[in-house]
């Protein structure tokens, strides 16, 4: 064989060899790669589990979060719905209060401009007052006087004070015309002036009925029963109380009759209190009489204790003298009985057998 044909063929093994090595080496290479590659996607494939689980739990949070958060808002919104038709209901029944204090407030203008109907809603509202304030015994109403006037309400209250009348009617028909818009000025202020000489007759009228000299005290309580009118008085009318102070009427209101009442029921618990200082002080003063004689009681019984002791020591000392005898006459020496005469004995004997047997002696 040709030499450069063998070196040829020789040259393509070694080529091929070396192809077939770099192949094989590129296989490895491509299978560790792949190994690799392969080892890549299995952590890619968990790092993927592990962020889908997470997100999972993320959105379950996130929804259990929303679902929570919606429960909360229903159940406030529920509790709004509530409070609200509440408040609907409250609301309704203040209206309705409303309407009902609209017909009280004309039912009481009625009662105002009637005569007979005002003095009982001022009779009601006194004895309302004192009721509330005074005891029982404290006041009478309809009180009928020794000048055969009935006052409205008398309190009884101790000396020097003295018994009050309080009347309750007023004339208030003047007051309300004046007030009325729909009036001319003039007419308004007419009815002022005429109201101003309503009070001052009403007060004369009181000070002649219910002051009585010797039944009652120098004064006598007008009863006004709006605060507005008393209030209209004091500030338009400022002479009619110094009017009324002269004739000793007094110019009361509810709030300033409470006043008053809230005095009279003081008065009245400082008297009741010094009655019942003045009764324990009477039976401290029995207590001591009683005291005062079982001291001398004591003492007469401590004096027979005394003598009954010192006759107890007179007997115990001539008891001591009779026995100090007994024993100086036991101690006396009398010698032998055996050197007593015979005969002394023999004629004892005789003498005993010719009296006989001894009765028995009573007992002294």
């Amino acid at each position: 064989m040709d030499p450069f044909a063998l070196f040829l063929i020789l040259l393509v093994a070694i080529l091929l060899a070396l192809n077939i090595a770099a192949h094989v080496r590129s296989r490895a290479k491509a299978s560790k790669s792949e190994g690799l590659i392969r080892q890549s996607l299995v952590r890619l494939d968990a790092r993927l589990d592990e962020q889908g689980r997470r997100q999972s739990e993320e959105a379950s949070a996130l929804r259990s979060g929303i679902d929570g958060h919606l429960s909360r808002g229903f159940e406030h919104a529920e509790r709004t719905r509530g409070d609200i038709v509440t408040r609907l209901a409250l609301i309704d029944r203040a209206r309705e209060k409303i309407a009902e204090l609209t017909s009280e407030v004309v039912s009481l203008r009625e009662i105002l401009a009637d005569r007979s109907a005002r003095g009982a809603f001022g009779e009601v509202q006194l004895r309302a007052l004192v009721a509330n304030v005074l005891p029982p015994s404290g006041f009478r109403m309809q009180h009928v006087l020794s000048n055969r006037r009935r006052a409205d309400c008398m309190l009884f209250l101790p000396p020097p004070t003295g018994s009050i009348a309080i009347d309750s009617k007023f004339p208030l028909s003047n007051y309300k015309r004046r007030l009325d818009t729909a009036l001319p000025q003039s007419e308004r202020e007419r009815a002022g002036k005429d109201f101003a000489r309503d009070v001052r007759k009403h007060v004369d009228a009181v000070a002649s009925k219910y002051i009585v000299p010797g039944e009652t005290c120098d004064s006598a309580v007008l009863f006004i029963p709006a605060e507005s009118v008393f209030a209209e008085i004091h500030a338009a009318h400022p002479e009619l109380v110094e009017y009324a102070q002269r004739k000793n009427v007094w110019l009361t209101s509810p709030t300033t009759l409470w006043a008053v009442l809230t005095t009279a029921r003081s008065v009245l618990k400082d008297a009741a209190a010094r009655r019942e200082a003045h009764a324990i002080q009477g039976h401290l003063r029995s207590l001591g009489r009683d005291f005062q004689q079982f001291e001398e009681h004591m003492g007469k019984l401590a004096r027979h204790v005394r003598l009954a002791a010192e006759d107890v020591q007179r007997a115990q000392a001539a008891a001591r003298d009779i026995t100090g005898r007994f024993r100086e006459i036991d101690q006396l020496d009398l010698g032998p009985a055996s050197e007593l005469p015979e005969a002394c004995g023999d004629e004892q004997e005789t003498r005993s057998a010719s009296d006989g047997p001894r009765q028995p002696q009573p007992p002294t």
